[in-house]
C-alpha cells in the first residue's frame, strides 16, 4: 500500500515512484515532565502526517525514574494517542536499568515480563490503529532437554507492499539493549542476554529468508550496536547484520536510538574493514534533544531511503 509522496520528494533526482511511502521514527523520550508535554506534541505532529506507521525505539523513561506499573500504564496511554500504528522496541531504561536504586531496585527480568504483558500481549500495534504484525512465537533455541530459549513476543515483523511491483519492504523489531545488553550483572541476566541474542539473530534471518525476496529490509531496535563495551556485547548482532545484508544485496536500514544523536550514515564494515554499502544506519533524536525523523521510502530513488529530521 503506497502513500502519496511528500513535498521533499521534489528534491529527488527523479520523480518519486507511485510506491513511495513514509514512516516516523522517535525515541529516548520522555525523560521528565517537560518532555512529556513535548512527547505529546511530537505525537500530534506525526498524527498530522500521512505515515504508514510510527516507531519508538525505546527508553520511554529516564534511567533514574521509577519502573512502576503506574508509569508503564501512563506511557502506554500516551503511545495510544497515535492515530498511526505505533511499534515500540523496549529500551534499557525501561527494564534493564530498573535494578538501579533510583529506579526502585527492581528485578529487571520481572520488569521485562511486565512490559510484555502490557505492551506485547497481542499481535496489535500500539496506537488507535487495528493493524497487526507477525509476532515471534515458539522456541528460539531447542536443546536436548527441550526449549532452551523461548521466543520473544516483543519481536515483531510487518510488511509494506509496493503496488506496482508486488514486492515488499519488510520491517522487523528486535530486543537489543544498551547497558551492555544486560550482561555482567548476574547469572540470570547473562542467560537472558544469551537467549535474547539467539532469538534476535533467528528472527533477523527470517526477515531476509521468508517468501519471495523483499525489495528492502528495515531492522529496528534500541541499542547503538557500535558502542564499545567490556565484552563487545553487540558483536554477534553486528556480524549477523553484515552477513545478512551482504548476502541480500538490496537496501537494508538499521534504525536505533540509545546514544541520543541524530545521524544517518553507513558505519558497518565487513571482516576486511570495508564499508557495507547497502547497510545504512539511522539514529533518531533523544533526550534532551526533541524531534522525530521522517523516513521516505522511494524505490525510484537510488538511495531508496531518505531522511528528514523534524524538530519539536
Amino acid at each position: 500500500m503506497g502513500i502519496a509522496a511528500l513535498t521533499l520528494a521534489a528534491c529527488a533526482i527523479q520523480p518519486p515512484s507511485p510506491d513511495t511511502f513514509s514512516f516516523g521514527v522517535f525515541g529516548d523520550t520522555p525523560y521528565n515532565a517537560l518532555e512529556e508535554a513535548t512527547f505529546d506534541r511530537l505525537i500530534d505532529a506525526m498524527n498530522a502526517e500521512p505515515l504508514a506507521f510510527v516507531t519508538h525505539v525505546g527508553d520511554f523513561k529516564a534511567g533514574s525514574s521509577p519502573c512502576t506499573d503506574a508509569l508503564y500504564a501512563e506511557r502506554k496511554a500516551r503511545f495510544d494517542r497515535s492515530r498511526h500504528p505505533l511499534a515500540l522496541t523496549p529500551g534499557d531504561n525501561d527494564w534493564v536499568d530498573c535494578r538501579r536504586k533510583a529506579s526502585g531496585a527492581m528485578d529487571p527480568l520481572e520488569r521485562l515480563a511486565k512490559l510484555r504483558s502490557l505492551f506485547y500481549s497481542g499481535a496489535g500495534f500500539l496506537g488507535r490503529s487495528t493493524a497487526i504484525a507477525e509476532v515471534m512465537t515458539g522456541c528460539a533455541l531447542a536443546g536436548s532437554a527441550g526449549c532452551e530459549c523461548p521466543a520473544l513476543p516483543e519481536n515483531r515483523r510487518w510488511e509494506q507492499r509496493l503496488a506496482s511491483s508486488g514486492q515488499r519492504v519488510v520491517f522487523t523489531t528486535l530486543n537489543v539493549q544498551g547497558s551492555n545488553d544486560n550482561r555482567g550483572f548476574d547469572a540470570a541476566s547473562d542467560r537472558d542476554a544469551e537467549c535474547r541474542g539467539h532469538a534476535n539473530r533467528a528472527w533477523l534471518a527470517l526477515a531476509f529468508a521468508r517468501g519471495a525476496r523483499p525489495a528492502a529490509v528495515v531492522v529496528i531496535f534500541h541499542a547503538n550496536p557500535l558502542v564499545p563495551s567490556a565484552d563487545d556485547a553487540h558483536r554477534p548482532l553486528r556480524d549477523a547484520l553484515v552477513r545478512e545484508a551482504s548476502a541480500f544485496g538490496g537496501p537494508v536500514l538499521v534504525v536505533h536510538g540509545d546514544t541520543h544523536r541524530y545521524r544517518a550514515d553507513h558505519p558497518f564494515v565487513d571482516a576486511q574493514g570495508r564499508t557495507v554499502p547497502n547497510l545504512a544506519r539511522l539514529e533518531t533524536f533523544g533526550s534532551p534533544f526533541s524531534g522525530w525523523v521522517l523516513v521516505t521510502v522511494d524505490p525510484a530513488d537510488p538511495r531508496f531511503f531518505r531522511f528528514t529530521p523534524r524538530g519539536e
